[in-house]
């Protein structure tokens, strides 16, 4: 056999290898650190190439081609017949050198200090961007001008990282291809100023009547700091745009001294105050009301989200609630109503608004004058309301315990603790105001608008005046400041005070679109819809972008105190102060209300009124809304020319409209005890003090006045209402937050043929009411198990 033999001796092993030593974590941390560099600057490159690809593969279009904006074109409820449309671009392209030396530092200055020098995109911005949207902050963005131009020129205004990314791309791209200069002449030929105007000569032309080439140092600043937010800074949105407009004006000339562009010395003499605005002709197509629609449509617009740029030129389809029977309505019963020889004095403003109650849709108003003579729309301007604030103050009585059949204070004056009184109508056998008795009822105290006995009734609430202003707020009266939780049109109100003792009286100014609304809840049962003029937003390509929420509707007072408050507007008609609106011939209720400026005089004179199916305010004032309506018109009370204005717009607005009966009322009481003294003067302790402002005793009321002893009122029935020259009977009147109120009805220019009861005093009163009550739910049910429905008015 062959082979090699082992060696004699034990078999020997190969010894296995020693374990390796455990690493520490330090050293496997270093490891991690060394691999995540190296995955790191491989995804750097990797970014690095990409885009470097999307810089090579982006192109520039064609801004001459690309830059063209759509007509935004308004509807009326139909969604087919045009109301109008917001202006197509207005934009005549200048060359750089056609621009004077003035606009182009003022511009770079406001939005770009660094424009000469930088690459087109704020890195830091844009970091800046990226961490407050990591953090939860609303997306933002870092805007250089060449960056804006990119955005406007080639994009869109979407917030988004892809088109951030986008958009920075293009900007370098273009900043090595196209001059600064140029750039800087095209973003000034298509920046949009507001307006309509796009550009900067159609801005000179917009806000000074000038061409470019001729704008001054102090009008280049304005239109530099009004590209920052054009409608805020638009000096013709009023006062408080005015007063922004001069912050952002002299933070422009003081960033041009910085840089060099003016000196010192300029910039100084400039700051002082901003250059005059010439009144500049509006376009034709704004004429007779429907400039006011417009400008109503555009408001709502821009709360609900929309640009100036999208409005103006996005190209959108909007169709709001307005209806052409409506808004014709409004506009010819107040040229039918108005009083003779006044026909077209433009010191006399009518505002009209009708709203459907149960949607909140405002389907007619009159704003005022022609747009293109005044672009105040009186509609939404309103003024101090008067006693149409009552029946807010009877619904918060009624939901807090009391019933139409509760006594308060009919005498007067009514003084509280601190010596405060507040008087009704006429001189009364003492020179105080008229005396209905100690004790009336909530319902005749309405029906007479008894300013006594309603500031009687808001003393007797535990904190009165903070529950009328919550149940008002509930209604549709907006506050002073904006609350989302009550909106309105506009969404404020002015002198609205929780803490106001008097608010029972109507100082508060609030606008007739929302007085319709707050009475539409009542016809309503009870139920607020959002009052608002916009239905339906569609983009250029016909998506649905917004529909108002029909189902959005609050609750504000139980269905029985909205019955009985009706039932009680309803006696105001058929009894009180508002007989003129029975000619509409239908189931109708309403206020009057007149209220007085700090001199003593009318300065507005309401009506608001109800049937089942619509809400409608009319007001009447004159010059800045407090000038006074006495001495100027023949009779200035509500009563008189404003609700007979409200019966000439229903009556064309309820034409072939079904006639329905408002619900019998419920006749609540709770727990509440009204308990007034037996004397003419009230001492109850008031929960609330009167306000700094209401500390007058009321004067005596204006120069027409009602008689001194005007106990008779008007009988359900009267053979004929108010004449074409009424006479000067008043309804109520407020002076100074301390207001007066009158007891008689318009009458037929006193003619013997209107039958009067005299209403009695005291406890008769109450009697008499609850008679008139009790009957009236009997003549319903009667007519109901009979088969009758009311009566239709006559064709």
């Amino acid at each position: 056999m062959s082979g090699k033999r082992r060696a004699e001796g034990p078999a020997v092993t190969k010894a296995s290898p020693a374990p390796k030593p455990k690493r520490s974590w330090k050293r496997r941390l270093l490891s991690v650190v060394k691999w995540g560099v190296v995955a790191g600057l491989v995804l750097c490159l990797v970014g690095v190439a990409g885009l470097v690809y999307l810089y090579k593969t982006t192109d520039l279009p064609d801004p001459n081609a690309d830059f063209e904006t759509q007509t935004t074109f308004v509807y009326y409820s139909d969604g087919s017949s045009k109301i109008g449309q917001f202006a197509t671009q207005d934009r005549t392209s200048i060359s750089y050198d056609e621009m004077p030396q003035s606009i182009k530092d003022a511009v770079v200055a406001a939005e770009n200090q660094t424009f000469w020098t930088d690459s087109g995109i704020d890195v830091k911005g844009i970091l800046r961007a990226v961490l407050n949207n990591a953090t939860g902050n609303s997306t933002q963005g870092a805007s250089t001008i060449t960056q804006q131009y990119i955005k406007v020129m080639y994009l869109n205004q979407e917030q988004s990282y892809k088109r951030k990314l986008k958009e920075a791309l293009l900007a370098l791209k273009l900043q090595r291809e196209v001059s600064k200069a140029e750039l800087l002449k095209n973003y000034l030929n298509t920046i949009y100023f507001g307006r309509g105007a796009y550009g900067i000569q159609a801005a000179a032309q917009a806000y000074f009547a000038v061409d470019a080439k001729d704008l001054t140092l102090k009008q280049s600043a304005v239109l530099a700091a009004v590209l920052n937010n054009p409608t805020n800074f638009d000096p013709a949105n009023g006062k408080d745009a005015r007063q922004a407009l001069l912050g952002r004006y002299q933070y422009v000339l003081d960033n041009m001294a910085k840089l060099g562009s003016i000196t010192e010395e300029q910039a100084d003499k400039a700051k002082k105050r901003l250059p005059a605005f010439p009144d500049i002709e509006v376009e034709s197509t704004y004429g007779g009301q429907r400039g006011h629609m417009l400008t109503l449509v555009k408001q709502e617009l821009l709360k609900l989200g929309y640009t100036e740029e999208q409005i103006e030129g996005g190209g959108l389809q909007v169709t709001t609630t307005l209806t052409r029977k409506a808004m014709r309505a409004a506009e010819q019963g107040v040229k039918e109503a108005k009083p003779d020889g006044m026909k077209k004095n433009k010191n006399l403003h009518v505002a009209v608004a009708s709203v459907q109650p149960g949607t909140g849709a405002l389907l007619g108003f009159y704003g005022g004058q022609d747009y293109l003579e005044s672009q105040i729309d009186w509609a939404t301007a309103g003024g101090m309301v008067g006693s149409t604030m009552k029946p807010i103050t009877l619904a918060t009585a009624l939901s807090n315990g009391f019933s139409l059949q509760d006594t308060f204070s009919g005498n007067s004056p009514y003084t509280f603790p601190d010596g405060l009184e507040v008087r009704n109508e006429g001189t009364g056998s003492d020179g105080l105001g008229t005396d209905y008795g100690s004790a009336i009822t909530a319902l005749y105290g309405l029906e007479q608008s008894v300013n006594t006995a309603y500031v009687d009734m808001s003393a007797q609430m535990d904190n009165g005046p903070a529950k009328i202003y919550k149940m008002a707020e509930k209604m549709g009266v907006p506050p002073e400041k904006a609350d989302q939780t009550y909106p309105g049109i506009p969404s404020t109100s002015r002198d609205f005070s929780a803490d106001d003792t008097l608010i029972t009286l109507g100082k508060a100014r609030i606008s007739a679109i929302n007085m319709a609304n707050a009475y539409a809840t009542i016809a309503n049962g009870g139920v607020r819809a959002n009052v608002h003029v916009i239905k339906e937003v569609k983009l250029a390509d016909g998506t649905v972008d917004y529909k108002y929420d029909a189902d959005d509707t609050t609750r504000a007072m139980s269905a029985d105190v909205a019955a009985d408050t009706a039932y009680a507007l309803q006696q105001v008609v058929a009894n009180g102060t508002g007989t003129a609106a029975q000619a509409l011939g239908r189931p109708v209720g309403g206020k009057t209300g007149t209220a007085t400026n700090g001199d003593g005089d009318v300065s507005s004179a309401w009506f608001v009124g109800i049937t089942p199916n619509m809400a409608t305010a009319v007001m009447y004032v004159r010059g800045d809304g407090d000038d006074a309506l006495n001495g100027f018109l023949p009779s200035y009370f509500g009563a008189d020319y404003p609700a007979r204005t409200w019966e000439a717009v229903m009556e064309k607005l309820m034409d072939g409209v079904k006639v329905e009966d408002f619900p019998d009322p419920a006749n609540v009481d709770g727990d509440a005890t009204s308990t007034v003294s037996p004397t003419a003067t009230a001492t109850e302790e008031p929960t609330e003090t009167a306000s700094a402002t209401p500390t007058e005793t009321a004067s005596a009321t204006p120069t027409k006045t009602a008689s001194a002893t005007p106990t008779e009122t008007a009988s359900a029935t009267p053979t004929e209402t108010a004449s074409a020259t009424p006479s000067a009977t008043a309804t109520e009147t407020c002076v100074a937050g301390a207001c007066v109120g009158s007891s008689s009805s318009p009458s037929a220019s006193s003619s013997a043929s209107s039958t009067a009861t005299t209403q009695p005093s005291n406890g008769a009163s109450r009697t008499a009411s609850a008679g008139r009550l009790a009957s009236e739910t009997r003549r319903r049910r009667r007519r109901r198990r009979a088969g009758c429905g009311p009566a239709r008015r006559a064709a």
